[in-house]
Parts: structure tokens; sequence; C-alpha cells
């Protein structure tokens, strides 16, 4: 199982090998020895969701509150997404910096997403399958967002897919960057640090 960082820090990307023959295959897609070895620290699991979404929808900016905020290790067990990580952590010295990776049921990749990050992705199949493993389960009033088009993030959502994107309206009335962090929506670096250090194996 491969593991690399992304360009924002705590976030990784695991690529774990997929054994392959006439039958079909078979692959471990969730390590949590291997990922506690790779970002210092344990990700607890109470809740796995899956969504399934047509071409050129997006979901996200989602993020949670911290503490506890909500960690996600996401994979694509049919189709393909671009997924975004987006650094959301005021003090962090990569705030409002974002990467993205291809998932998809052809390379079986996964991202893991720490607590105090936005994730985001766009559709690029009809019918792509997303699972996410989560350190935290759903807490409507814990539950924010920031806006994906929002210019200041400039997320490339627009050249992944032909055709208009499509938005929740809840995803589509959600604060830009500037917004949210002036409302004190946004978590704290310290925060999520004190959230990391607290899951060390």
């Amino acid at each position: 199982m491969q593991i690399t960082p992304l360009s924002v820090p705590d976030a990784v990307v695991i690529a774990p090998p997929v054994f392959a023959d006439e039958r079909g295959a078979f692959l471990e897609w969730f390590r949590a020895d291997r990922l506690a070895e790779a970002t210092g620290r344990t990700m607890p699991i109470v809740q796995a969701n899956t969504s399934v979404s047509a071409r050129g929808v997006v979901r996200g900016i989602h993020f949670a509150e911290v503490p506890l905020g909500q960690a996600k290790y996401v994979s694509v067990p049919q189709g393909a997404i671009v997924d975004y990580v987006v650094d959301l952590r005021v003090g962090s010295p990569s705030f409002g910096q974002w990467d993205a990776v291809e998932l998809s049921s052809t390379d079986r990749r996964a991202v893991f997403v720490p607590e105090g990050f936005g994730h985001a992705f766009v559709s690029l199949d009809d019918d792509t399958v997303v699972s996410y493993l989560v350190s935290d389960v759903f807490r409507p009033e814990k539950e924010h967002g920031v806006h994906p088009l929002d210019a200041e993030l400039s997320l490339d959502l627009a050249t992944r897919v032909d055709g208009e994107l499509r938005l929740s309206p809840k995803d589509a009335a959600a604060p830009t960057l500037a917004e949210a962090l002036a409302a004190g929506l946004l978590p704290t670096w310290e925060s999520c640090q004190e959230r990391y250090r607290a899951l060390a194996p």
C-alpha cells in the first residue's frame, strides 16, 4: 500500500495494490495500521456513508466544527470523481490552499481528509458511487460548507466535465471562504493539531 502526502499538510492519497486475474480482483482498500504509520494518528471509524452521483454533480465543500471534527476516508467503488481537499484551518501555513486527486473504480485509490479540511468532489461519470468512512457521526448543528465555486479558492471544477455543474440548493447557498472566516465558522490550526495529537497511536 503506497501512501503519499498531498500538497496540503496532513492529507494523503492511498494507492493499494490490486491483485487481478481472470476471475476479477482483490485489494485491501483500508488499513488502519498503515494509515496510522503514515499520518502519525489513528482514525476511529464510527459511520460509513455512500453517495451516488450523475456526471457533473458537485458535492461540497463540506466540513465539520473542531473539536470534534470529522475525518474522512474517501474511495470510489464505481465510476470516477475528482476529489478536492481544501485546508480551512485558520492559522495553517497552507490555509485556503487545496489539492485534487482523481479517484476511480479503475485505479482504486483513496484519499484521507483530516479534521479541519473542507471536502468536495465532482462526478466524472453517471452513477458514480463514493464511499466514505468517517470518524464521527453526522451532527447537523456542527456541519458547515464553503461555496465550491468561490473565486478566491478557484477550484478547477468546470474544467473537469463538459456541460453545467450541478449543485444542491444547500451547497449553492454556502458562504464564500471570506464570509465563513468572518462569521467564525472555520476551525483553527491549533484546535486541529490538538485533535490529531489526541489520536496518536
